[in-house]
């Protein structure tokens, strides 16, 4: 196979000037071509496509420099060495403050020009691969976490990428289970800051004692522990993103300081009196009716208004439901490789009950229906009797509730046994620990004991 040569395009208006450099190039191995202004050098740009670019900063009608700028504006990254009279140092470091590789003096030494255009191929050769597996992992980190066709998710991703290379604050709304998180770091991976990771403050999980500190830091003896001074979010997120994951939950003394964050980007620490710069771009995620918080007193109007400048919906998993069977794949290879089990692939008749399934624990529910399918089928298909109960019931239930014969009792009838075989399912996921099942059901305890005590589980 032929090696493709690097390409260097010349413009000198020196024709001397030209040829001694066209020949030690092209003695070196290179495709050259050389132009005799400026002008021309910006035209060629688009049938040569050089790898480096040689310009002459002395040429009429338009300057090395300015050919540089009109060049960086077609191809920004496009490697450019800058030549000048000898003493010009000022003037080649303008060019290179500007986005020029290196700069040469005339009378140049010809090894000097030879290994300067080397190191400016190298650099390139470099940079190209870097472009290159960024973009990779950007496609992989795509493939991996947001999967679905479906028009709904779709109109979702292009909205992330619109929104994504601004620093503009979003709001993603959605119920618990759809993602939101996945989308913030889509946001955060494909903006100029992903280079920094991206901090993350669940709102909802920190005690309201320390929620100040946590997110503004505190100065020594600013309380009784605070044995030593520490840094907040705010401060560890300055020149990345900072993702406030249910934003609703978070109580209103915090809010007043948020919303001067937002307005002034600056912070105080608990305890300080500086007030501290900062560069994060906020992006806040929250499944509650924030609107309706407003309404009752529990969420700050000039807030909502300060997030909700772009907002993504992410739509529910019931709402997408022909990205199913994708999702199922997926999550059939992510624990074939987490619990060492050789499960093939799952029948139509099992697809089909998930299809028809609504999910009200949208993706995470799917996933933990599949995981104990799998466990469950151990190897070859997935069947739908490695269904979870619930989503086998489901279309008969369903059935009998929407026939316009049944009466009350056959209703309530079918109510209980869906309610039945949920408590059952949902013990069977947490190994029959009350208090975690419970939690997953979002009833009491108590509640949950009564309930087993009346269907004899």
């Amino acid at each position: 196979m032929e090696i493709m040569k690097s390409k260097v395009l010349i413009a000198d208006d020196e024709v001397k000037i030209r040829r001694v450099m066209v020949m030690l190039l092209k003695d070196e191995g290179y495709e050259v071509m050389a132009v005799e202004n400026g002008v021309a050098s910006v035209k060629a740009l688009s049938s040569f496509k050089p790898d480096i670019v040689l310009l002459d900063q002395q040429m009429p009608d338009m300057t090395g420099m300015e050919a540089m700028l009109q060049i960086k504006n077609k191809n920004p990254n496009q490697t450019i060495i800058i030549v000048t009279a000898y003493g010009s140092i000022s003037l080649a470091v303008d060019a290179i403050k500007n986005g020029a590789y290196d700069f040469i003096e005339k009378p140049f030494d010809n090894d000097k020009l030879l290994l300067t255009v080397k190191r400016a191929i190298e650099f390139n050769d470099i940079s190209n691969k870097l472009t290159r597996l960024k973009g990779q992992l950007k496609e992989n980190y795509s493939f991996w976490q947001i999967i679905g066709n479906s028009p709904k998710l779709q109109q979702v991703m292009a909205k992330v990428r619109k929104i994504a290379e601004t620093t503009v604050t979003v709001l993603v709304l959605g119920e618990s289970g759809v993602g939101k998180e996945l989308i913030v770091r889509q946001i955060h991976n494909y903006s100029q800051r992903s280079e920094k990771p991206l901090i993350t403050v669940n709102c909802g999980a920190i005690p309201l004692t320390l929620i100040e500190s946590e997110l503004f830091g505190h100065e020594k003896g600013a309380f009784t522990d605070a044995k030593e001074t520490q840094i907040g979010t705010f401060e560890k997120a300055n020149g990345s993103t900072l993702f406030l994951d249910e934003i609703g939950e978070l109580p209103l003394d915090a809010q007043v300081k948020l919303l001067r964050v937002l307005e002034e980007r600056v912070i105080n620490r608990v305890g300080g009196k500086k007030s501290i710069p900062i560069d994060v771009r906020i992006i806040a995620a929250t499944n509650r009716n924030l609107e309706e918080k407003v309404r009752q007193g529990t969420f700050r109007l000039d807030l909502l208004y300060r997030l909700n400048i772009f907002t993504i919906n992410v739509p529910p998993l019931r709402e997408r439901r022909e990205d199913v069977p994708l999702l199922v794949d997926y999550f059939i290879m992510k624990y074939n490789k987490i619990l060492n089990l050789t499960v093939n692939n799952i029948s139509q008749q099992a697809v089909d009950l998930l299809k028809e399934y609504d999910w009200p624990g949208n993706i995470r529910d799917l996933e933990n229906a599949i995981q104990s399918a799998m466990i469950l089928s151990q190897t070859g298909q997935i069947i739908a009797d490695h269904l979870p109960m619930r989503i086998k019931v489901y279309p008969r239930i369903e059935s009998i509730l929407l026939d316009t014969e049944s009466d009350n009792n056959k209703i309530r009838d079918a109510s209980e046994h869906v309610e039945k075989e949920l408590i059952v399912d949902t013990l069977m996921r947490y190994n029959y620990n009350r208090t975690l099942a419970a939690e997953a059901l979002n009833i009491s305890r108590k509640t949950l004991f009564n309930k087993m005590k009346k269907y004899g589980i």
